[in-house]
């Protein structure tokens, strides 16, 4: 069930935010076992062949953690890390699986020239989010962090439907006080209204920027053109850098306003990251909750930076390789998340070399060359194959002459319209660059007082027009055939 649809909007958001507060009248308890089980129903609309993997997976996780707890509590420390390493091993091992067993037996079969003869095993969706989601619960359990003896609670924490398909990654000791607060329980006509703001703005960029420039990416990435031109290979770059901006800009929006209606805060996992000056703040502004545990759960482990300037390097190659093939089994999420590590290395290289000095100017070499590194680390997140992401780089660094078989140099209007492409990149752009994220313009955390100001009147407008936006929005997207968000296949 895709949040940019009616099914969704219509029918399962109105029957969650009413089940939820009417019982939360009566009991806590109650409304929390009941929005569980939404979230659950909402992870099975998509399949629920996959429904005894993911029971399994919070059962199993849920009874190691409390393990895990009574170990720490009674000082047992060596039983409590084998069941941390039982519980790792289990998880990473059901990932493997079901992401990475395919790319396992393909490469073999490339190295030994036997065919790979099993059939491909589709991927649960969501399995990432949820694994490193009660990967990291239980490390906070063996570090005495958390402690929690409530299924239900648990139950929710792990399948709470904003998150649960692509993410934020949550933290247990960030999510579970709130779920226990009376004050999250309560309807308020002005926190539904703040939520469907941050819905309608997420929603308006997947409708209309990232669906809107996203037709003039698979021009370039996938018919394969064998002689695509300059213009042709930056357009495409360019539409896509802009297309997953927006893709994963407006679900981290959306998926915020949703659980806000709730009266529950998601951490922010996205905050302007084109914006960065640096690599270095590329990582603090994207996927925050992705590279927020890839530091504390991988890199900081592996020693961070405590054990010299060297090991830090290779530290931060580890973490950003493991970090690209989270994202998908293929040489090139590989690749991208090597290249992401070699800027790291240098970025933290030359802040070592030069220290914190803000020449004239830096600041607007750092924007400039950290967003087109940034672009060229796209071209192999998008590209298929290795092969397609050089073949599109080197047409980026110096295109093909065509004008000797009767083709335009520059390639306009040969395979895409490249001038209405050039038109919405300037759109993105202006969005991207200059116009305020949706936390700048309505806040962060929980607004009690901006509610309170809205009054009834106002709240009602508000709601009301958001109302309205949505439905137009939603209309525009069914005639284009409602699309998947892009971190769906993560």
């Amino acid at each position: 069930m895709l949040f940019n649809s009616f099914p969704f909007f219509l029918v399962f958001l109105p029957l969650a935010l009413l089940g939820y507060f009417q019982l939360s009248k009566y009991s806590l308890r109650a409304s929390t076992v009941f929005l569980m089980a939404a979230s659950v129903a909402f992870y099975c609309y998509w399949d629920v062949r996959y429904l005894p993997l993911l029971a399994l997976s919070v059962i199993g996780n849920f009874t190691l953690g409390r393990q895990i707890s009574r170990h720490v509590e009674h000082g047992q420390d060596r039983a409590a890390r084998t069941s941390l390493i039982v519980g790792v091993v289990l998880n990473l091992g059901v990932l493997f699986f079901f992401k990475y067993f395919n790319f396992f037996l393909n490469n073999l079969a490339a190295l030994t020239g036997v065919p790979n003869e099993v059939a491909p095993i589709a991927l649960p969706i969501g399995i990432s989010f949820f694994t490193f989601t009660q990967i990291a619960y239980l490390v906070d359990s063996r570090q005495g962090k958390v402690r929690e003896s409530r299924p239900e609670n648990y139950g929710l924490f792990v399948t709470y439907f904003p998150h649960l398909i692509a993410g934020p990654i949550l933290h247990h000791k960030d999510m579970m006080p709130q779920f226990d607060q009376p004050e999250s329980h309560r309807f308020s006509q002005g926190r539904l209204a703040v939520g469907m703001l941050f819905f309608t703005v997420g929603l308006f960029k997947k409708v209309i920027l990232a669906d809107g420039v996203a037709r003039y990416v698979a021009p370039v990435f996938d018919l394969h053109y064998a002689h695509l031109t300059q213009l042709e290979a930056w357009a495409g770059a360019l539409a896509y850098t802009f297309q997953l901006y927006f893709d994963f800009s407006a679900y981290s929006d959306m998926a915020y306003g949703l659980s806000y209606m709730f009266g529950i805060i998601l951490p922010i996992n996205f905050n302007s990251p084109y914006r960065s000056l640096s690599i270095i703040e590329f990582w603090r502004r994207w996927h925050i909750t992705l590279s927020t545990f890839l530091r504390d759960y991988l890199y900081i482990p592996l020693g961070g930076n405590r054990r010299g300037g060297a090991q830090r390097y290779v530290n931060l190659m580890i973490t950003m390789l493991l970090g690209g093939l989270w994202h998908g089994a293929n040489w090139t999420f590989l690749a991208w998340g090597g290249l992401h590590g070699l800027y790291l290395v240098i970025n933290h290289a030359l802040r070592h070399l030069l220290g914190e000095r803000q020449w004239p100017g830096l600041k607007l070499a750092g924007a400039v060359a950290t967003f087109m590194a940034v672009v060229l680390g796209w071209v192999f997140f998008r590209a298929n194959s290795i092969d397609i992401a050089l073949e599109v780089l080197r047409a980026m660094w110096g295109g093909t002459y065509l004008a000797s078989a009767g083709v335009p140099t520059l390639g306009v209007n040969r395979i895409m319209d490249v001038r209405a492409c050039v038109g919405w990149l300037a759109v993105c752009a202006l969005v991207a660059f200059c116009l305020p994220n949706a936390y700048q313009m309505l806040g962060r955390g929980l607004l009690r007082e901006r509610e309170a100001k809205l009054g009834a009147r106002l709240g009602a407008f508000l709601l009301g027009g958001s109302l309205m936006l949505c439905l137009a929005l939603l209309a525009i997207g069914e005639t284009r055939g409602a699309s998947e968000f892009l971190y769906f296949n993560f």
